[in-house]
């Protein structure tokens, strides 16, 4: 592989993002932020973008209240989630493992991932760990539903999963993921002896797409300096 496996992830998520007009990443979020940027510069500065946390990338002054008012107006058009546990009708679990509320491991909680999986229209789910104790086959606790009843409103939901092994797109009336792509170095094997639930994928599952040596220059360029202030750990790592 040419580029790091930061890289590649990141120039996975940007496309999800190209018809955006407003994206919101949360805190924590390198690659999700970058991915966001590269976006923004490959749209020529079109798309908005927020990062919770980094005042330059950031045009909230209230944090949280502002993202739920503006998600419930409409406003925000993707954001990212992820969890201890996913499985495969994209329920996430951001509480703990075990039986609620005796929970052997207990994680950050849920804070407005249920409200804005139901409302931004474009969620991506992204956790760069894939191995069964995180891709399981039911959750142990449903922070955030993938699904709903057909009677509820619902104008959100979830649009692909991203990992560190391999892209799955999201069949909301099938409630089912599906294969698009294995990362270089993994083979279709190793994704299903990773994954804990079930999933489609074609005769043929390509391989995941490297970044160009334009999107990379970009990567590598602009991208990294923006996102260096709130992540410079990330950034000397990467792109040192």
């Amino acid at each position: 592989m040419t580029c790091k496996t930061e890289e590649l992830l990141i120039s996975l998520i940007a496309p999800h993002l190209a018809e955006c007009r407003h994206i919101c990443v949360g805190v924590s979020s390198p690659i999700p932020g970058a991915a966001a940027q590269l976006a923004r510069c490959k749209s020529n500065d079109r798309i908005v973008v927020n990062l919770l946390g980094d005042f330059r990338h950031n045009s909230f002054t209230s944090g949280g209240q502002e993202i739920f008012d503006m998600a419930g107006q409409g406003r925000i058009d993707a954001f990212f989630l992820g969890g201890g546990q996913i499985d495969g009708q994209a329920n996430i679990n951001l509480v703990g493992t075990g039986t609620y509320p005796q929970t052997d491991v207990r994680w950050s909680g849920s804070f407005g991932s249920a409200y804005l999986y139901y409302l931004v229209p474009n969620v991506i789910l992204f956790r760069e760990e894939h191995s069964p104790r995180v891709f399981v086959p039911k959750v142990d606790f449903v922070s955030a539903p993938g699904l709903s009843p057909p009677e509820h409103h619902r104008v959100g939901g979830p649009k692909c999963l991203i990992t560190g092994k391999a892209e799955f797109s999201f069949d909301p009336i099938a409630g089912r993921f599906t294969l698009v792509s294995v990362h270089p170095g993994y083979t279709v094997d190793d994704i299903v002896q990773s994954t804990g639930f079930d999933f489609d994928m074609p005769d043929d599952v390509p391989q995941s797409k490297e970044p160009d040596a334009e999107t990379l220059a970009l990567i590598r360029g602009p991208v990294a300096e923006q996102i260096r202030g709130l992540y410079p750990v990330f950034a000397d790592k990467v792109f040192a």
